[in-house]
């Protein structure tokens, strides 16, 4: 199979640097057929929090936004959605600690059964080749719409937190987007621009999909939650979700966040401790769920990101444009 073909776009100032042309591009990847779920199991994913859409037709994105040799996308292509996977080993499980399977070993991929359904934002060097003689995949989120999931058994954050609060404390027809697996090149980590991109390219998506709710789980590096009590207690203290709004951790893997006094906290120091893509979170407005999770895989403490595309601050707003 050829690459698929895309329609480059170039975008104007902020307020219609983020929107498109009159006639707006067709958005979304190659269809995918639904897992095979018992059709009651479907039905309740769909009337919990809003209605499953159909597979959309095959169709091509834009480029999303660009700066020199960068440019974010969404991916289009099963090789493209290969080098994001590898790219998420290089990090996840070179990098980091994370310990894969002896099949993601031999392959040197991460990848798990919501890659196939999910869509793939992907930032690419359009100087750098990889071994393929395509333009390097430096950075990588993946992106899960509600509709989508209804269709595919559900949310990847359902297997640590329940989400029953949030599908039923929104009002009807809430949309929402998971967030997860987001990873940057190390050697593209100096400069914020590759980071910038991805969430130039959200600010996008959320526009697109009139998208009302992001949620997903933020990593600490770590599975000692005693050693993250500064961090976690901070969370907890500061940034909790709304009473009626709170996320809680499945009950076998909860793990208290509440491990210091709120007067005992120094939020400075905290911050400090914080990885960066939760601190980009806690900037924007986001909120957190009640407990965290430890993933020995991944070597992390998790908490859960609750963050209304509404609440989000005008500082990022101004920076990587308008949501409607």
């Amino acid at each position: 199979m050829g690459p698929a073909r895309r329609v480059r776009f170039r975008f104007g100032m902020v307020g219609r640097r983020w929107g498109f042309a009159r006639r707006r591009p067709q958005f979304g990847r190659r269809p995918v057929a639904a897992a095979a779920l018992p059709q009651e199991t479907v039905q309740a994913l769909v009337t919990t929090h809003e209605q499953a859409a159909p597979a959309p037709a095959e169709h091509t994105w834009p480029v999303l936004s660009a700066f020199g040799s960068l440019e974010v996308r969404i991916a289009e292509t099963e090789a493209e959605i290969e080098a994001a996977q590898r790219l998420r080993y290089r990090v996840f499980y070179e990098e980091m600690s994370a310990i894969p399977t002896p099949q993601m070993r031999d392959e040197r991929r991460d990848f798990d059964r919501y890659d196939e359904f999910c869509d793939h934002m992907l930032v690419v060097d359009r100087s750098v080749q990889d071994a393929n003689g395509e333009p390097a995949v430096v950075g990588t989120y993946r992106l899960l719409r509600g509709e989508v999931a209804a269709c595919h058994g559900g949310y990847y954050t359902s297997s640590e937190y329940d989400l029953t609060p949030m599908l039923k404390g929104n009002p009807p027809g809430t949309r929402y987007l998971e967030l997860g697996r987001s990873c940057v090149l190390k050697s593209y980590r100096a400069k914020s621009t590759t980071m910038q991109l991805l969430w130039k390219g959200i600010v996008v998506y959320l526009n697109r999909y009139a998208i009302d709710v992001m949620f997903g789980c933020g990593s600490l590096p770590g599975t000692d939650p005693e050693a993250l009590k500064l961090p976690l207690s901070y969370l907890h203290h500061f940034h909790q979700a709304p009473e009626g709004l709170h996320v809680c951790a499945r009950p076998e893997l909860y793990v208290p966040m509440n491990l210091m006094a709120k007067d005992e906290i120094d939020p400075k120091e905290a911050v400090r401790k914080l990885p960066p893509l939760i601190k980009g979170y806690l900037r924007a407005g986001c909120f957190i769920g009640d407990g965290a999770v430890v993933d020995r895989q991944f070597g992390t403490t998790d908490v859960l990101i609750y963050f209304p595309v509404a609440h989000i601050d005008r500082r990022f707003v101004t920076k990587f444009g308008r949501t409607s």
